[in-house]
């Protein structure tokens, strides 16, 4: 493949192509806003597995740990390399910089892309986890995916967005060819109960229960092992479509799922936690009716008093690791989102959501930082980078 002008297209918040260098600079950039935790003496350098490690919260989660605490071990993502067409996934590129962030920073990081959810992917893992480090000290889970195939029965399930027992209306921001926003009243129907069963078999616990039953059975747990599920709540304005929804009913399985697997652990001296992350643009929460409006408006009402999910996730491995006390609720999950959920945050962003219309959106959100943010999910928009210069897209996967 020869190198060419990589451009953005696409459809919404869909776009067709992504950047290799944009992508690669986004990851240099992050890891240069992390200050290192100083190793004492040959203290040895903590082993994760960090299954969806190439966008969103997973990656920031690996890129914080490597470049804060030196963390080695494994990064899974189920990525899609170039083609004669198109270039890869922007986490595909994402990765391939992770990995020489891990090699310059001295971590040995392998990174594996394959389906999260199949055994045949856990053996793959397991095995390079025993044969390159001997156990694991932290599992942190961050998945989002459109669909599973049950392991045990065969049987495909799909996820959907929406709302349980009733019909929501909602807010939703749109943007056209030219990147102008407009705002819209969409109407979203209630999931059947089938629909929301299939929706926790793919966004629940099960899987992540399933990672853990894999590395307790091949021996891999090591002493005071600690495994966290990311997950989200969000405000009163989404709640109909996210926390109350069939997204919401699969996030309270993976909750109950950290109680039963923090009362197996205890026998390592281990513990299972969730993470309430705080709201953030990533390619997950742009399929969600209303999400686009919600954080436009926030960002509006913050500024840059929202925190990033770097930001998060430094503070997550600050709680995990010790450095800093565990800040938890009275269910145990780990609350990052507290900016976010704060009374005056929220005060702001629902008086800006009640007054925003077709004519005022402009005022109201910050529109221009949200379309940018999208487009920098596909390394565009990126500072430093220079776009009508030629790159070449076929790039191999990280060696393991």
């Amino acid at each position: 493949m020869t190198a060419r002008l990589i451009q953005p297209s696409g459809r919404g918040f869909l776009l067709f192509d992504a950047h290799p260098g944009g992508c690669a600079r986004i990851v240099t950039d992050m890891a240069a806003q992390v200050q290192p935790v100083t190793r004492s003496g040959e203290r040895e350098r903590p082993v994760a597995l960090i299954i969806g490690s190439s966008a969103g919260y997973g990656l920031a989660a690996t890129v914080a740990g490597i470049a804060r605490y030196g963390v080695q071990g494994v990064g899974l993502c189920f990525e899609r390399p170039p083609t004669t067409r198109r270039t890869a996934t922007a986490g595909w590129y994402r990765t391939i910089a992770t990995a020489t962030l891990a090699q310059e920073t001295g971590s040995d990081f392998a990174f594996v892309n394959g389906d999260a959810f199949t055994d045949a992917t856990k053996d793959d893992v397991l095995d390079l986890v025993s044969k390159r480090f001997g156990g694991i000290d932290y599992l942190i889970y961050s998945v989002a995916a459109p669909r599973r195939t049950d392991p045990v029965t065969g049987a495909l399930h799909q996820s959907v967005i929406q709302p349980i027992g009733a019909e929501h209306v909602t807010k939703t921001l749109e943007f056209d060819g030219d990147g102008t926003p407009h705002l819209k009243e969409i109407r979203v129907q209630p999931a059947t109960d089938a629909e929301t069963a299939d929706t926790v078999k793919v966004m629940g616990g099960e899987d992540w229960a399933r990672w853990v039953d894999a590395l307790e059975a091949g021996g891999l747990i090591r002493p005071g092992f600690t495994t966290v599920a990311l997950s989200y709540i969000g405000s009163h304005l989404t709640s109909a479509i996210y926390r109350a929804g069939t997204i919401g009913a699969a996030k309270l399985h993976l909750e109950r799922t950290a109680s039963v697997l923090g009362d197996r652990l205890g026998d390592y001296g281990g513990r299972a936690l969730t993470s309430v992350n705080g709201a953030a643009v990533t390619q997950a929460s742009t399929a969600i009716p209303g999400i686009a409006l919600y954080v436009s408006l926030l960002r509006d009402a913050l500024g840059t008093g929202m925190s990033s999910p770097l930001a998060q996730s430094v503070d997550l491995w600050d709680q995990l690791t010790g450095t800093a006390p565990l800040d938890t609720d009275e269910q145990g999950r780990i609350r990052l989102d507290r900016w976010e959920l704060d009374e005056a945050a929220q005060t702001a962003v629902t008086e800006r959501w009640e007054a925003a219309t077709p004519d005022t959106i402009g005022d109201l959100a910050d529109t221009g930082w949200f379309r940018d943010e999208v487009r920098r999910l596909y390394g565009f928009e990126v500072p430093g980078v220079d776009y009508s210069v030629p790159c070449e897209p076929d790039l191999p996967w990280p060696a393991v």
